[in-house]
């Protein structure tokens, strides 16, 4: 199966992709299989488990898996129909997904966060049933939530279904499964990585399709980034974080054009500009995830960088860093994780900011190797990074962490554009280095909140 561009970037709701979308995405794969059952349901449950139920309240994992078993998804969802729908069930204790007629649901007897129970393929998993008048199951699925709004059934999981979703496929014409593969193809053929993407692509939708794709993809992103620099408030969740990212972009513009600005500040722009992001994410908007929604605001942010910043930068260029970034994202989802609850948050926003750097190189005119030496750069320094949201929620670190992610990744691009692309590190050691640290890190730093700073930081 092909890992497209929009399998990474794709429009979805706050806060999480993984505990927010994926368990949304399971309802409506849920409905879908009764649809085709040859009994009539009379009601549903639901059962969270591993980080899922660690950290549902957090994340709405809970309102996100009524949703799903209302109908709703991630990439189409009216908030104000929501809402209603919510409502609804809270009033009647029942749900109407179409074609399905009424099916009882209580949450507070139907929806179970099991923390006692993990699952066994992966830390974010599900059980949904439906049962009959007499409240007997009469049908089951167990779901994996794998990260960045991608979800499994256990057969799924269990057939290595995933091991298969990247450009490593013999439909395309430049099958590359590994950084070396795509560079040796990349040598071979005279093409940038976002050319050989592109052509990939290009197999499955008309060039049209996929540029104007590519463009509600950005104008979504900008969209996000906006309203994330306009608006004040205290985030929900109960931590009272107050919104930054307006009042800093508001000073920052004060200060634009004085001559005694530190060269530093632009720091601070690329900062706003992701921080604006993810208060969006966690006040539970629209985002895009890239590749997830708890590192959504690094990639807009280095966009952002590049195009109001950066002498010469043209909207031209965006398919080139859109497509870069993805090919690099689907090395890592591919051959590691994109994850926080399986590899930490070295899976997410340092996945996020690899690539980042390399669409950023990609567009400054970087070579393949220089756009590999970026991505590396950027990966190799967010090794054994831990996801430990305070209360469950993705807002301390993960706003920040999204900014110093940004960061990091226009930095790495600059290191390599600086040299020729010849490395000791390879991506793909990074990569597998970056999933080996994943398999040995406690179990207290996978976005459970059993551990760093969500035990040492008072969270009331």
């Amino acid at each position: 199966m092909f890992l497209s561009v929009f399998d990474l970037f794709k429009l979805g709701v706050g806060p999480s992709s993984s505990h927010t979308m994926g368990p949304m995405v399971a309802g409506q794969r849920f409905l879908d299989s009764l649809r085709v059952q040859p009994f009539r349901a009379h009601g549903l449950r639901a059962s969270l488990h591993g980080s899922l139920a660690f950290t549902g309240k957090g994340h709405a994992t809970d309102r996100a898996t009524i949703l799903g078993l209302a109908g709703f998804t991630p990439a189409s969802m009216d908030m104000d129909a929501a809402e209603a729908a919510l409502a609804r069930n809270r009033e009647t204790r029942l749900l109407e997904p179409q074609g399905l007629g009424p099916l009882v649901f209580d949450p507070e007897r139907d929806l179970r966060f099991d923390y006692d129970h993990t699952l066994p393929g992966h830390a974010n998993g599900m059980t949904l049933s439906a049962t009959d008048a007499q409240g007997d199951v009469i049908y089951h699925q167990i779901y994996y939530s794998i990260g960045g709004g991608f979800v499994m059934t256990d057969q799924e999981l269990a057939d290595k279904a995933g091991a298969v979703r990247s450009d490593a496929t013999s439909s395309v014409p430049y099958p590359f499964a590994s950084a070396a593969e795509m560079l040796e193809m990349a040598q071979a053929s005279g093409k940038s990585i976002a050319r050989m993407k592109e052509a990939n692509e290009l197999c499955f939708r008309s060039r049209p399709d996929m540029l104007a794709g590519l463009d509600r993809i950005w104008t979504a992103m900008r969209d996000c980034m906006d309203r994330g620099l306009s608006t004040d408030g205290v985030l929900p969740g109960g931590l009272h974080v107050r919104r930054r990212a307006r009042a800093i972009h508001a000073k920052l513009v004060e200060e634009r054009g004085l001559n005694m600005t530190a060269p530093h500040v632009i720091n601070d722009w690329m900062s706003a500009y992701a921080m604006a992001v993810n208060e969006e994410n966690a006040a539970g908007g629209q985002v895009v995830t890239a590749p997830t929604n708890g590192a959504a605001g690094t990639v807009p942010a280095v966009i952002r960088y590049w195009l109001d910043h950066v002498p010469g930068a043209s909207e031209r260029l965006l398919p080139d860093f859109l497509l870069t970034a993805a090919a690099v994202g689907g090395l890592i989802k591919h051959n590691a994780s994109i994850s926080g609850a399986e590899c930490g948050c070295q899976a997410e926003v340092g996945s996020a900011a690899a690539m980042a750097a390399a669409g950023l190189a990609a567009v400054l005119g970087g070579t393949p190797q220089q756009v590999e030496n970026a991505a590396e750069i950027a990966l190799e320094h967010h090794l054994g990074m831990t996801c430990d949201p305070v209360r469950g929620l993705v807002q301390v670190p993960c706003i920040e962490r999204n900014g110093l992610g940004a960061i990091k990744a226009v930095a790495a691009a600059s290191l390599a554009l600086r040299g020729d692309g010849s490395h000791i590190v390879p991506l793909d050691a990074a990569i597998e280095t970056m999933r080996q640290t994943g398999r040995d890190m406690s179990e207290k730093y996978k976005e459970t909140s059993l551990g760093g700073l969500a035990v040492n930081v008072p969270n009331c």
